[in-house]
């Protein structure tokens, strides 16, 4: 498999958020800074072995441009509708809380992208589930209530 040109942009941009992450880590509180620390490193390490794979795959099989690729499916009207929701699920987060504005957001935009019903349900519940017990219970993290909640 080619190496894409496109992927070099990937790797940059994640070397970039790891930076902005561990500088905002470097403002917490010496005692929260674990769990951060940990997670910075470990995006820094898995984007290393990315860059390793691709190197290596350039060496062996070349190096291809890939935009081809990345927008051979792209639609439009579902990028925009999604930008849109996002910006919704945004202002929806601070009037009626991150757990009632993530399951509205997310049912909506799955059933809008054709995901079937089953999937759609299951992926809801287990990842706000998931979400309530690492954060709220394991983390001790409050997460946005909203104005009407």
């Amino acid at each position: 498999m080619k190496m894409k040109k496109t992927d070099i942009g990937v790797v940059v941009f994640m070397y970039a958020m790891c930076g902005y992450w561990y500088y905002g880590t470097t403002q917490l509180k010496e005692s929260s800074r674990t769990y951060p620390y940990f997670t910075v490193a470990l995006l820094f390490g898995l984007t290393t072995l990315y860059l390793v794979q691709m190197l290596v795959a350039a060496k062996k099989h070349g190096v291809t441009s890939g935009v081809d690729e990345v927008f051979k499916d792209f639609k439009p009207a579902q990028f925009f509708v999604c930008l849109a929701g996002v910006a919704a699920y945004v202002v929806l987060v601070s009037v009626v809380g991150f757990f009632v504005s993530t399951v509205v957001f997310m049912t909506v935009l799955m059933l809008y992208l054709r995901v079937p019903v089953l999937y759609t349900a299951i992926t809801v519940v287990v990842l706000n589930v998931l979400i309530y017990f690492a954060f709220t219970r394991f983390l001790g993290v409050r997460l946005p209530a909203g104005i009407l909640i």
